[in-house]
C-alpha cells in the first residue's frame, strides 16, 4: 500500500472518529482513564527528563561563554528560550511518541487480532469512536498542561545544576530568566503541544486499529507507530515553526 492511500485511509478513520458517542456516560468512564493512562502515568519520566535536559542546556551554555566579555545572564536566558521554544513542547511529545505511541498501537491492535473490535462492531458499536475519540480528548487535555511542567522544570534544572557546579550565579540565572520575556512564546508551545497530542493519539491508533496477523504483526505495528508519530512530529515542528515564527 503506497503513502498515499495511507493518509487517504488515515482521514476516513477521522471521520468515523469524530462523531457523537452513543453513551455519555460511558465515554466519561473511558475519558478518565485515558487520562491516566495516556496522562498521569506519562508525568514521571517527563519531570525526570525535563529537569535534567534543562541542567544540561546550562551546563553546555555555561563552558560555551566562558569569557568574561560575554555577560552570565546569557545563560539563563537561552536555557529558558530553548526549554520554552524547543524543548519543552517538541522533545516531551517525542517522548510521548515513544511511550504513549506504542501503548496505544499495541493495545487497539491487541483488541483487532484477538476480535474484540469485530464484537464490538456486531453489537452496534462504533468501534473507532468508542476507542479513539477518548484518546484524542485526554492527549488535548492533558499533553499542554505536560509541556507546561517540562518547560518550569526544564528551566528549574537548569538553575540547579549552576548550584551543584559553581559554573554561574543564581542572581545572573535569574536576571536571564527575565530578560524580554515573550508570552507569545508560551502562546505558540502550546500550540505545539496542542498539535503533537493529536497526532499521538490519532497515528498509533490508524496503526494499531488497522493491523491484520497475530501478536508479532502487532509488535511490527508498534513499531512502526512510534517512527511514524515521530517523523510527522518533526515535519510539523518545522512547518509550525516556519508558520508562527517566520
Amino acid at each position: 500500500m503506497n503513502y498515499f492511500e495511507h493518509i487517504g485511509k488515515y482521514f476516513i478513520m477521522l471521520g468515523q472518529v469524530f462523531k457523537r458517542p452513543q453513551k455519555w456516560k460511558v465515554f466519561r468512564e473511558i475519558l478518565f482513564r485515558e487520562i491516566e493512562d495516556l496522562g498521569l502515568k506519562s508525568l514521571g519520566i517527563i519531570m525526570f527528563i525535563s529537569f535534567f535536559i534543562g541542567g544540561v542546556v546550562a551546563i553546555q551554555t555555561a563552558l560555551n561563554v566562558d569569557s568574561p566579555f560575554i555577560p552570565k545572564y546569557l545563560i539563563g536566558f537561552a536555557t529558558k528560550r530553548s526549554m520554552i521554544l524547543e524543548f519543552g513542547p517538541t522533545f516531551t511529545s517525542v517522548i510521548l511518541a515513544g511511550k504513549v505511541g506504542s501503548y496505544i498501537a499495541s493495545s487497539i491492535g491487541t483488541m483487532r487480532v484477538t476480535e474484540q473490535i469485530d464484537a464490538l462492531e456486531v453489537m452496534g458499536v462504533n468501534s473507532l469512536n468508542y476507542l479513539v475519540l477518548p484518546k484524542i480528548v485526554a492527549t488535548l487535555f492533558f499533553y499542554p498542561l505536560l509541556v507546561l511542567i517540562a518547560m518550569f522544570l526544564g528551566i528549574f534544572g537548569g538553575w540547579a545544576a549552576g548550584i551543584l557546579t559553581d559554573l554561574f550565579y543564581t542572581v545572573d540565572y535569574i536576571d536571564g530568566i527575565q530578560l524580554d520575556f515573550n508570552p507569545y512564546f508560551i502562546k505558540y508551545a502550546l500550540i505545539k503541544a496542542t498539535v503533537f497530542a493529536f497526532v499521538i493519539a490519532t497515528v498509533p491508533a490508524y496503526h494499531g486499529y488497522y493491523v491484520k496477523g497475530g501478536s508479532l504483526e502487532v509488535g511490527r505495528a508498534s513499531t512502526q507507530a512510534v517512527v511514524w508519530t515521530s517523523v510527522v512530529i518533526i515535519l510539523l515542528n518545522y512547518f509550525l515553526t516556519q508558520m508562527l515564527l517566520g
